[in-house]
């Protein structure tokens, strides 16, 4: 029984002297991989990915990865999904000087610009080449045109790498928008609550309830439903309006992303999410059905009702040739804010309140 003890007590001493010259018994942290980078734990590290396409360009994805010196989540924070759409992308490089590898735990997977070729044209909505909206051809094809090679891509090298993503958009270069999320609700339960955490954390109070989105992955159209729909919880943000560069919702994206992170204790302090969220439940979007000038009768934030008239349209020569009217009653979430119409493009957006 005696020599069991001391037995008992010298292995413990050559544990417990192991785990101080040794630091811990647990393995070595692995690296993190995107495309041919890897990046050690406690690194910073960036890369751009590239999309190889038809088109005589250099079409590529700038992303950087925050690999954590301590184990954690892996958030994928991407901007520039639409190319004019600039407090988000800003919000990113300036995020990327404010995390210390050494102190996180996790990894923060930044992508600066998903688009770069429409950011580089100053487009709206579209890609300059094959006159798709990358956010309307997710999961993307390897063999597709070029928005869909680079929504493949992004799949591949993001969202299947990462536990949780954010969206992160704004009012493109023709939107005058109130900052808003959409909860996407899936109806699978665990990733509608962790979802439906974030998007409080975020910190934004207007948050749309959306569950229109598709449940078939070949045409999820979306990327935060895709990652949805692969079994990442996600949300899509928005913040900034009219393709400007403001301030105030740079800083609203750097914020939310923080306030997450804390959520998920990636970083030290506490999340701020929202106290009282304007929770939204039903919304449309307004499309033009004819090609001209659109004069708005309202203003983003205001309150509409039913059948109240919201702008028209005129032709070329300055005839009126089309009144639009609010679906319903609700707020303006967004509307066009510069004059061109086109017809099969949205005009503004109308969401109701949740009672």
């Amino acid at each position: 029984m005696r020599d069991t003890w001391i037995r008992t007590l010298v292995m413990g001493l050559v544990l417990f002297f192991g785990l101080i010259l040794n630091g811990s018994s647990e393995e070595p942290r692995a690296s993190f991989q995107i495309g041919d980078l890897k990046v050690l734990p406690g690194e910073t590290g960036a890369v751009q990915l590239d999309v190889t396409v038809e088109e005589d360009t250099d079409c590529f994805i700038p992303v950087t990865v925050i690999h954590g010196s301590r184990p954690g989540k892996v958030l994928a924070l991407v901007a520039g999904v639409h190319g004019y759409e600039y407090p988000p992308i800003l919000a990113l490089y300036r995020l990327k000087s404010m995390i210390d590898p050494e102190s996180l735990s996790g990894t923060l997977i930044l992508v600066h610009i998903a688009h770069v070729p429409a950011f580089q044209k100053r487009m709206i909505y579209f890609n300059p080449y094959d006159w798709k909206n990358l956010n309307r051809v997710f999961p993307g094809d390897p063999e597709g045109t070029q928005a869909e090679r680079i929504a493949y891509v992004l799949v591949e090298e993001v969202v299947k790498k990462c536990d949780f993503l954010i969206d992160l958009h704004c009012g493109d270069g023709n939107e005058a928008l109130i900052p808003y999320c959409y909860w996407m609700v899936s109806g699978d339960e665990r990733l509608d609550g962790l979802s439906r955490e974030m998007v409080l954390a975020f910190g934004i109070k207007h948050i749309i309830i959306d569950d229109t989105r598709s449940r078939d992955l070949t045409s999820s159209k979306y990327l935060g439903n895709t990652a949805l729909l692969l079994g990442k919880p996600a949300i899509t943000t928005e913040s900034g309006f009219l393709g400007r560069s403001d301030e105030e919702d740079i800083q609203r994206n750097i914020f939310g992303s923080l306030s997450v992170m804390r959520h998920f204790r990636m970083i030290e302090g506490e999340a701020l999410p929202v106290k009282e969220p304007i929770w939204i439940d039903k919304y449309e979007v307004v499309y033009s059905d004819c090609s001209g000038l659109f004069h708005p009768l309202t203003e983003m934030g205001y309150y509409v009702k039913e059948g109240e008239k919201v702008g028209y349209v005129t032709d070329y020569l300055g005839n009126r040739i089309r009144e639009f009217r609010a679906p319903f009653s609700g707020m303006i979430l967004y509307i066009l804010g510069t004059p061109p119409a086109n017809d099969g493009e949205p005009l503004f957006e109308v969401g109701r309140v949740q009672k």
